[in-house]
């Protein structure tokens, strides 16, 4: 019988407080008859720290899963509530034989001309977008940011952060609400722990958290921060550009003390899109919105008479840089959902290939 009911009808808390509720409980019992419970809190190459209701243990993928995977979505990634052969340290490393279902997914194409997915993080609720109020100022990046965390499942936040650093915070806020539409922006300042409290509004029991940003914006610094110990390694900020060298290597899971989940993720110099299109609309929204008053449904907002989008960017509602950001996004969009098509298409045919092989074999024996 499967481990994992106690006390009554309550796992043990550790396991709530990050995140574990009755509706995973329910599909554990509904597809597996034995094994344990745990999530993945951070990965290796080819290994996962997985913790459980007693332990926190070593694992890898069972050779049924590493035979079935056809590509990164069928594999475990930091988030993920996963189904083990036992649940403690002592009995040797433990072997990963499901992942259940996923409820979101913050995930990006992975860099350079392959077209393959790295999940960043998995089931997680909210996702701080952090941008620093100094040189990494940047609204089209902000805006890429905007689009992949719309595309996973989980409610975007913008966090600005070392606002110690900046003399004209309202000006800098007024540019991001014309970009980050009807999302919460957040200042803040790990010196000064200005906007702490605010952060912490997000952080609640069973919560997951998911930071992104580029190297050097102070995630790290934010998250000591909530811990109350300097648990991630960070390194002084440089004089010449006010960054913090950034020393995050891999995506980490962490309990904080006063409830709710962080993970932690190394920076992002590469934000490339997958088949994000109805994100990227969410994203820019306003741009939509002002699109169907254009005269012609299909107008491509360039010179087309009767448009609005160029009338709003006359009249100063929108910037013109948006608007090439918008359909530069939307182009590689589009040429990422025609490159997947054919990625889908071979791997069916891969699919079929090995339950043929299988029925093959079966009717040897």
């Amino acid at each position: 019988m499967p481990k994992i009911i106690t006390g009554g009808n309550k796992l043990n808390n550790n396991l709530f407080e990050l995140g574990l509720n009755e509706e995973i409980i329910e599909e554990f019992k509904q597809y597996y008859k034995d094994g344990y419970i745990g999530r993945v809190i951070t990965e290796y190459k080819g290994m996962y720290k997985v913790i459980t209701e007693n332990d926190i243990i070593l694992s890898q993928i069972s050779g049924k899963i590493s035979f079935e995977a056809v590509d990164r979505n069928d594999y475990p990634a930091v988030g993920d509530w996963v189904v083990l052969d036992r649940d403690r340290s002592d009995r040797g490393n433990a072997a990963i034989h499901g992942i259940l279902q996923r409820k979101s997914k913050l995930s990006r194409k992975v860099a350079g001309t392959d077209i393959d997915e790295q999940i960043i993080a998995s089931n997680i609720d909210i996702i701080f977008i952090c941008m620093s109020l100094n040189q990494d100022f940047n609204l089209r990046k902000l805006e890429r940011y905007i689009s992949i965390a719309w595309n996973s499942g989980g409610t975007p936040v913008v966090v600005l952060t070392k606002s110690d650093l900046c003399e004209d915070i309202s000006e800098k806020l007024t540019e991001v609400e014309k970009v980050a539409i009807g999302i919460d922006i957040i200042h803040v300042s790990s010196l000064t722990y200005e906007g702490l409290e605010e952060l912490k509004k997000y952080l609640t029991f069973g919560k997951t958290v998911v930071f992104i940003g580029s190297s050097g914006v102070g995630k790290s610094s934010l998250i000591n921060l909530l811990l109350g110990q300097d648990r991630l390694k960070t390194n002084e900020i440089r004089e010449s550009d006010d960054r913090g060298k950034h020393t995050t290597t891999h995506r980490e899971l962490i309990l904080l003390p006063e409830g709710g989940v962080v993970i932690d993720t190394p920076g992002m110099r590469e934000i490339q899109l997958l088949d994000e299109e109805e994100s990227i609309e969410d994203a820019f929204s306003d741009i939509t919105e002002i699109s169907k008053h254009c005269r012609f449904s299909d107008c491509k907002h360039d010179k087309e008479p009767g448009c609005a989008v160029v009338k709003a960017i006359e009249e100063g509602v929108i910037s013109k840089s948006r608007l090439d950001n918008y359909n530069k996004l939307k182009k590689e969009a589009e040429f990422i959902k025609r490159k997947m098509d054919r990625k889908a298409e071979l791997k069916y045919k891969k699919e079929i290939i090995r339950r043929n092989k299988k029925i093959r074999n079966n009717n040897k024996i």
